[in-house]
């Protein structure tokens, strides 16, 4: 049945590394004879008694809950004092009782090895799984039910827990073993689950309907899985690339700037100058150029005289 209804596995994959990942790490049984059956006290009847392996089980009818205490005590089955009251709604509605007790074959050899389930089939006019005893455990109940019909089934109520949800839905694909046996005439499957935090607002048993339609449903459980590449992470590659780029661009950025000084440098040295100007900086104001100096020349000698 487990395997009928498990969930369905994929693999969800993610970018950046999440709590765990590096650099975030943190870490069948035969029928023997039946054992003597005692005397049924006033308002128990006992309907059958027989020994299914290491089981002693018993069948019986009530109509007080003291004297079904009673017989229970006496005839070595446990019964907890506080159900008696909690078996009154049944007593009421005279329901039968299945009784169950580990007996192994020789007394004080202890139990080993796997148990068969039981089988308990009874005709009933409507579904029903009996869920008052519940109410008297005093820590948190969980429920894991599995229902084989013609369709579909849901709970009629939440019965005084939270809502119950469908963890499985659909027809049964298995046709031998002991689940393809149980779906013979019966091939919808539905289990259902169901958290009861306060036991003691239980207010009936589960009573069980067909839905509307025999809608088929699986969970899915993911895997979520880092995305790597030969074993890189892949945010560390990209993240690692993307600096790379970033530095080699810087890089790249400077040694054009360094080239583009030079070659204006360059054209500095070998620009053409006004003569009577000095050399001056891009930006710089320059002064205007000086005006020619005039020329100089000597007056012409005196002309000869008489006696000359």
């Amino acid at each position: 049945m487990t395997d009928a209804t498990a969930p369905e596995e994929r693999v969800r994959h993610y970018f950046w590394p999440q709590d765990g990942d590096w650099p975030l790490s943190t870490g069948d049984g035969a029928v023997g004879a039946a054992p003597p059956e005692p005397g049924a006290g006033p308002g128990v009847g006992v309907v059958g008694r027989e020994r299914l392996g290491p089981f002693d089980v018993a069948r019986l009818t009530a109509t007080d809950p003291a004297a079904l205490d009673d017989w229970l005590g006496d005839n070595d089955f446990t019964f907890p004092p506080r159900l008696e009251t909690a078996l009154q709604p049944y007593v009421d509605k005279r329901w039968e009782y299945v009784a169950v007790r580990l007996a192994p074959e020789t007394a004080g050899t202890p139990l080993r090895g796997d148990l068969e389930p039981l089988h308990l089939t009874f005709a009933s006019g409507s579904l029903v799984y009996p869920m008052r005893l519940s109410r008297l455990a005093t820590t948190p109940q969980s429920l894991g039910l599995y229902v084989l019909a013609d369709h579909r089934m849901e709970p009629v109520s939440r019965i005084g827990g939270e809502r119950p949800r469908v963890t499985f839905a659909g027809r049964v694909e298995a046709t031998t073993g002991p689940l393809g046996e149980l779906a013979a005439g019966t091939p919808f499957l539905t289990a259902l689950a169901q958290e009861l935090p306060e036991p003691s607002s239980i207010s009936g048993d589960h009573e069980l309907r067909r839905t509307a339609k025999d809608t088929a449903f699986r969970q899915v459980v993911y895997e979520n899985r880092l995305l790597t590449v030969a074993g890189i992470p892949l945010w560390l590659l990209t993240v690692g690339g993307g600096l790379a780029a970033l530095v080699a661009g810087a890089v790249l950025l400077r040694v054009r700037r360094v080239r583009a000084r030079r070659f204006a440098w360059g054209q500095r040295l070998v620009e053409p100058a006004m003569p009577g100007t000095a050399p001056s900086t891009p930006g710089t104001p320059t002064s205007p150029p000086l005006p020619p100096m005039p020329s100089f020349s000597p007056p012409p000698p005196p002309p000869p005289g008489p006696n000359g």
